[in-house]
């Protein structure tokens, strides 16, 4: 069975965020097109994704030195145990949705903490003599932004750096590739906002069918 993760990376739901409104057109969509699929619905807001912090550094430096697990401190037990939960959670998934708005020109720190927490040497990528390889090669991913402006094209597109990113995250897990769709520019041109979450949505839904 093939299972998605819907990574949401916003605090309000569907009727207040632009980007959760499309990434739930998507995801049911998707439910629509894959019936057998499992869909797991992370919210990042809800969920406990410890930062990388001296407790995790203390303790992988154990565990790397032959510590049992067990004598690990409980902090850095708790943190550490957590931080590989969410790796292996996130290895054992087939495809990635992540719903994000543009905050800044990047996104919403809490996915920073959860990219932090998955991308683990020796579990999504590893070092050779050539440099670092990603594991994630069969892997799929989509991404959903939106943002006031208009940042995907155009003479703002240099300031985007959330999109970007994500892509090249992507690349450095193996994932062969992100698409993007964006909800943009309904702070710019606020009398046609609804017009592009409708487009943004029918974009969605087509992309959904064949993720």
């Amino acid at each position: 069975m093939t299972t998605v993760l819907y990574i949401q990376a916003h605090p309000n739901d569907h009727q207040a965020s632009y980007s959760v409104a499309v990434g739930k057109e998507f995801i049911d969509a998707y439910r629509e097109a894959h019936p057998n699929d499992e869909v797991i619905h992370l919210d990042l807001y809800q969920l406990n994704i410890p930062h990388i912090d001296a407790d995790v550094f203390s303790g992988w430096g154990k565990l790397r030195s032959g510590s049992a697990f067990d004598q690990l401190s409980e902090a850095e037990k708790a943190k550490v145990g957590r931080l590989n939960e969410l790796v292996e959670q996130f290895i054992a998934a087939d495809k990635y949705v992540f719903v994000s708005p543009m905050w800044n020109f990047s996104f919403p720190p809490v996915l920073k903490a959860y990219i932090d927490a998955v991308c683990i040497a020796g579990k999504t990528f590893k070092y050779t003599e050539n440099g670092p390889v990603g594991l994630l090669t069969d892997k799929k991913a989509v991404h959903i932004q939106a943002s006031g402006g208009v940042y995907s094209e155009g003479p703002a597109a240099s300031f985007e750096s959330g999109h970007s990113y994500l892509q090249k995250i992507a690349q450095f897990l193996g994932i062969p590739s992100l698409e993007g769709i964006f909800v943009e520019g309904m702070a710019a041109k606020p009398d046609q906002a609804q017009t592009i979450k409708e487009n943004a949505i029918a974009r969605a839904r087509t992309v959904a069918k064949q993720f």
